[in-house]
């Protein structure tokens, strides 16, 4: 089993939470972090007693995005032999058959941002920032993120998002659609936690098929 101190799962009442545990470098996400939220994916997809996932981060930070000295020290090659752990765990994250609640609090940069787009509930905190900074990095925007954010956004929203390379407050994700809905930082993991708990009870195959 892949096991990371840096990513903790934990199941309880039909819920497995996954928690980005790397605060001390705003949860930069590295190859063993992806491989491990990407085992946490795809076990708990196939285990029955796991009905909801909730993918979240720290106290202030959701993540800051790829580790980048990891990322340079092998690039990912997306769709060369040996799939890549980025693209193991966002592979996880489209094929799930249940449903993903993500809180985030504090930072949520590049694939921080691309996750939440293939989650189902996404609430965050009114001190959440959301940037992805791909453009600016001279990198083309990842796992189809440009057609993606049109889809959900509108060309002219996303468009701000992924080409100026602004950065949005809670409320502006909120009214764009990126996020469901804005708690207090306090309340933040309740609210998750009760959404969880909502889709949990539901008929299993209800869900899938609403998913």
């Amino acid at each position: 089993a892949q096991v990371s101190s840096l990513v903790l799962v934990d199941d309880a009442e039909g819920i497995r939470t996954i928690r980005f545990n790397r605060p001390d470098k705003k949860n930069a996400l590295t190859r063993e972090m992806y491989a491990a939220a990407a085992e946490a994916l795809e076990n708990g997809d196939t285990e029955q007693s796991i009905k909801v996932f909730i993918i979240t981060g720290t106290d202030g930070v959701f993540t800051a995005g790829n580790d980048i000295g990891d990322f340079m020290e092998r690039p990912p090659h997306v769709g060369g032999g040996d799939m890549p752990p980025v693209e193991r765990f966002m592979r996880a994250l489209l094929d799930l058959k249940k449903p993903v609640v993500a809180a985030v609090d504090g930072l949520a940069i590049g694939i921080g941002v691309t996750m939440l787009m293939h989650c189902d509930i996404v609430y965050c905190s009114d001190r959440a920032t959301f940037k992805t900074p791909f453009v600016d990095l001279a990198l083309a925007p990842e796992f189809g993120s440009s057609q993606v954010m049109p889809q959900m956004f509108g060309h002219a929203v996303a468009a701000d998002l992924l080409m100026l390379g602004s950065s949005w407050d809670a409320s502006r994700a909120l009214q764009a659609g990126l996020v469901t809905g804005v708690h207090s930082a306090d309340d933040l993991a309740g609210a998750a936690h009760f959404a969880a708990s909502v889709m949990a009870a539901k008929a299993p195959g209800s869900m899938r098929a609403a998913k």
